[in-house]
């Protein structure tokens, strides 16, 4: 009895037992604390003692944890060994992660906790697809040093289907990937080829995955059309990265009875903001409007609003709309369309701070010093209403080129405008002063006509404007992380690593050759980087060497651990300001609001370990968008010059 009785103080231990009440009707020891008894065991643990070890009798109780242990599985943060016992997923000796195909055949493993990529040899890399996410054993060093792994188990396949090329050799009927990373071909048997034709674009469902013996074997699910096609760039990078298209039934219920208006019993309890001349500042061609600012000057420098959207409150966590949205991740700007993460109902309509207007939305309220420091912050549920919708050349024009006929129209705004310049300004010095890089990158806007044929490549042209909004946008992330961080709550940073010591030595020989030197030896910082950067502006290999600095720093991903940003020079930064787009913006979002009810953070919804585990999603899907929409921008490139072919152009070779 007294065994049992000590058995049953080690699940009342648990520090998330209150959230656990509050979640269940008959709670069961959380994540952490499962993760933290096993560790303490020391040894395996079999599925038939695990109860016992942390005090469990109730059947009910029993069967809820089974069903946390297959959930833990296949989030990797437990694997079970050959002889059935459970193991702790650590950093040590076991790791979990996505893996990240490279077209010549190996890979890496990006670990879900962060910190260094582990090197996957081609032998290694047969079973698996680029994106699958699995755990591996380190197992040595390869020649450079890198830390080398072997595939311990296969957590989850990221394809069931691929799109490519079908070709037929020899009478044996393959796709070739469209996606360079996916390097298996796919074998199609005779009797799943459907009337396809040799050349044709098709999607090609995997019956058979992979293994270290066998190629994959699939049949085909959609012709998507012949190659070239108008649009079929698009088409075939939707499908080739599985990005999610269609609404399901399920979202479409939920959402049908959303109006055009906000409904005056979700304005109670609020701040009420309406009357402050709050302004939308975005792009001509902006669709979605999901951040409104306001400044005025203070005896110490200025007091900055920055409203965002209220996504939160249409979104209820666990709704099939939710679920969606985080099967999203984020929303993915094509050249010619939008695929976004919520439904126009909400991106375009009640999420979208159109002007004149009610909107819900959550405002950081920010005091900032002369220096471009924020002395303090507070955030609010508020009502609010956009006074105008601006574009950033209307803006340029009334502040630096004196447009007399906009400054006339807006002449309420224009103090309001005049002071965010002047904050503008105090925040770009002190983002200089810490020494936060800046890449001075030309971006392109593709241009269709009517046909939807590609008719142009126009530079697009950033300004003042563009940068006026960016810092204050920048300054609420700042604020936003500080808040999440001092209450200790579950969320997600946006973290950014320091260069890799591999990378760091490619830049060093790449640098030496053209004489020139990054300060910091193994551990510069951004600040090294943005005095490199200013060194070789005016060199006319000053935008390869800037591609070339880009290229050596690491990714930057969502993580439930803070580990800074290193590129911004900030100890702590999070995605707050655009979650109409964003899914991690979103969990910032309800880890405010949860604060701002609640007050506590062991009550939170989420835990640490699932919040790991979205950020990794979220990471990957991030990636996955970026990965699609380069692909159908390349594609575009490509066939944009196809009618230039015996023309001589001058160019700079980048990769």
């Amino acid at each position: 009895m007294a065994k049992s009785r000590k058995k049953n103080k080690s699940h009342k231990r648990d520090p998330y037992r209150a959230r656990e009440e509050r979640k269940y009707e008959n709670p069961i020891p959380s994540r952490e604390h499962i993760l933290e008894t096993m560790e303490a065991h020391g040894v395996p643990v079999k599925s038939e003692d695990l109860a016992p070890l942390l005090g469990l009798k109730d059947p009910k109780q029993i069967e809820a944890l089974s069903y946390r242990v297959k959930a833990m599985l296949r989030d990797g943060q437990i694997v079970r060994n050959r002889r059935g016992g459970l193991c702790v997923v650590n950093k040590k000796d076991l790791i979990a992660g996505r893996v990240i195909a490279h077209p010549d055949g190996f890979g890496f493993l990006r670990p879900d906790e962060g910190g260094e990529d582990l090197f996957m040899s081609p032998r290694e890399m047969r079973p698996l697809w680029h994106d699958d996410r699995v755990v591996v054993q380190v197992t040595g060093m390869d020649r450079r040093g890198r830390r080398e792994g072997s595939v311990v188990e296969i957590l989850e396949r990221a394809h069931s289907q691929v799109v490519g090329r079908v070709h037929v050799e020899a009478g044996v009927g393959f796709l070739v990937p469209d996606n360079k990373r996916m390097t298996h071909r796919v074998i199609i048997p005779d009797e799943h080829f459907n009337g396809v034709e040799e050349g044709q674009m098709v999607v090609v469902e995997i019956l058979e995955q992979p293994t270290k013996w066998r190629q994959p074997i699939g049949r085909v699910a959609e012709i998507i059309g012949d190659h070239m096609a108008p649009g079929m760039e698009t088409d075939v990078a939707i499908r080739a990265h599985d990005i999610p298209v269609v609404w399901p039934e399920e979202v479409e219920q939920e959402i049908a009875s959303l109006k055009e208006e906000v409904p005056e019993s979700a304005k109670e309890g609020r701040v009420d903001l309406r009357e402050l001349p709050l302004v939308t500042i975005d792009g001509a061609d902006a669709r979605d409007f999901d951040d409104a600012v306001y400044c005025q000057r203070t005896p110490k420098g200025w007091k900055l609003l920055v409203c965002i959207a209220d996504v939160s409150s249409y979104v209820p966590v666990g709704s099939a709309l939710d679920k969606e949205a985080y099967r999203r991740g984020n929303s993915t700007y094509f050249p010619d369309r939008v695929i976004p993460m919520l439904p126009e109902v909400l991106s375009n309509g009640l999420c979208s701070l159109n002007p004149n207007v009610d909107r819900l939305c959550m405002a950081a309220e920010l005091y900032i010093s002369r220096e471009g420091k924020i002395l303090r912050s507070r955030f609010l549920q508020a009502v609010m209403r956009s006074h105008a919708r601006l574009t950033y050349n209307q803006v340029a024009a009334m502040l630096f080129d004196g447009d007399e006929k906009l400054r006339k129209k807006h002449a309420k705004l224009l103090p309001h405008l005049e002071e965010l310049n002047s904050l503008y300004h105090a925040l770009h010095e002190a983002r200089k002063e810490r020494g936060a890089i800046d890449f001075d990158t030309v971006e392109t806007r593709f241009v269709f006509d009517d046909s939807g044929r590609l008719s142009g490549i126009v530079p697009t042209v950033r300004n003042d404007a563009h940068r006026i909004i960016e810092e204050c946008m920048l300054v609420a992330n700042v604020a936003s992380a500080r808040l999440l961080l001092r209450k200790k709550i579950p969320a997600l940073y946006r973290v950014h690593e320091p260069p890799s010591e591999d990378k760091l030595n490619d830049l060093h020989q790449f640098l030496a050759q053209l004489g020139l030197r990054l300060n910091g030896g193994d551990k510069p910082t951004a600040k090294d980087y943005a005095e490199l950067i200013e060194q070789v502006k005016g060199r006319p290999d000053a935008n390869m060497i800037q591609t070339v600095l880009l290229r050596s720093m690491m990714q930057a991903i969502y993580s439930s651990e803070n580990i800074g940003h290193f590129g911004l020079a900030f100890p702590a930064y999070t995605h707050f300001t655009s979650p109409i787009r964003r899914y991690p913006d979103l969990l910032v979002h309800r880890a405010i609001r949860h604060l701002l009810v609640d007050g506590r953070a062991d009550t939170f919804e989420y835990s640490f370990p699932q919040m790991a585990t979205m950020g990794e999603h979220c990471s990957m899907t991030e990636r996955r968008s970026d990965e699609a929409t380069r692909d159908s921008a390349d594609a575009l490139k490509c066939e944009f010059m196809l009618d230039r072919v015996g023309q001589e152009f001058e160019g700079l070779i980048v990769s």
